[in-house]
């Protein structure tokens, strides 16, 4: 079978499409034919070397099929953990010491078969098409841990969110709109823009040539949003403490643009601002995720559906923020 590998970490050039022997699944294993698998900013980390990455390692942690057991259509459950343990028992799986993310910590998805635990396929509709499938569960997930478990969204509420383009900030924006808030997004240019104001964005603000902590003042009548999500890290992060309210939150599920910003702790502890991390989700969130998709109440945005083999424009789309939604790749 084809996959996308990475034997060493680099730049596009360790991007491989390798042939390799047909999986065989394990004991409570099956294995999902995979017709659509998406790309994520995740991949182009691993790419270029993570620590918890055990290489050679098969890229991608969403896809959508045919399992072959059944001839079901499903979708993949991004991550295992133990099931056991203190974290897993309380609801907090992307706690556990064990948590494993396809892709990241194990094989991936870009590859025509896989085989994974039985539990963590999900069937879907016929309404719903294996490249929207496929582009659900990693940003979905984590959009709504991150939204509506950590950052207790409330109907009414503002909520800012940088580059609202990328996959987990349409996600996020679906999201808060379904939850009743009112939705600020930045994007890097008009026609970006355009698509979110599309996508039921009440104000939309051009984060490369508007000043965003002033017309955030100006939106608010200077109190500020209840919550930021800011997974681009490093170039926003201290204008993400100036645009939230006193006591609000500010979340996160990334550093795109660098984790080590320079941040004044006054502004932490004086304004009483949390600042919440998150991981992916447990297994409820991700049905809970899905749920409104699979209703029909939101559908996944998809950038480009690309042949398998041409991996690397995806990556290189990715890098320079050119995407809007996900992109999928066809095995």
């Amino acid at each position: 079978m084809k996959a996308v590998q990475v034997s060493t970490p680099g730049g596009l050039e360790a991007l491989k499409l390798v042939d390799l022997t047909d999986p065989v699944p394990g004991p409570g294993e099956q294995t999902l034919e995979v017709k659509a698998a998406s790309v994520n900013h995740l991949d182009l980390w691993v790419r270029k070397g993570l620590p918890v990455a055990k290489y050679p390692i098969i890229l991608g942690s969403d896809a959508a099929g045919i399992v072959l057991e059944t001839g079901r259509r499903a979708l993949l459950n991004p991550s295992t953990s133990c099931g056991t343990c203190e974290f897993c028992s309380s609801g907090d799986k992307p706690l556990c010491l064990k948590f494993a993310i396809f892709g990241e910590h194990v094989n991936g998805t870009q590859a025509q078969r896989i085989c994974v635990p039985a539990e963590n396929l999900i069937p879907f509709p016929d309404t719903i098409s294996f490249e929207e499938a496929a582009a659900a569960p990693l940003v979905y997930t984590t959009a709504w841990r991150m939204l509506i478990t950590r950052g207790r969204l409330a109907p009414s509420e503002d909520v800012l969110i940088w580059s609202a383009g990328a996959g987990v900030g349409v996600a996020c924006l679906q999201l808060a709109r379904l939850a009743g808030a009112r939705v600020i997004a930045t994007a890097s240019s008009d026609e970006k823009c355009e698509r979110l104001k599309n996508l039921g964005a009440d104000f939309v603000l051009n984060h490369a040539r508007e000043d965003v902590v002033r017309r955030l003042r100006e939106l608010t009548n200077k109190r500020g949003v209840d919550i930021v999500v800011d997974y681009i890290g490093k170039d926003t992060w201290g204008r993400s403490v100036q645009c939230v309210r006193r006591g609000g939150r500010i979340l996160t599920c990334g550093a795109t643009s660098g984790y080590d910003p320079a941040e004044d702790l006054r502004q932490i502890f004086y304004r009483q601002i949390e600042g919440i991390g998150c991981t992916m989700g447990n297994n409820k969130e991700t049905l809970d995720a899905l749920r409104p998709i699979f209703e029909g109440r939101i559908r996944p945005v998809i950038d480009s559906v690309i042949p398998l083999a041409n991996v690397a424009d995806a990556h290189e789309r990715i890098a320079r923020r050119a995407a809007f939604g996900k992109i999928i790749l066809n095995p």
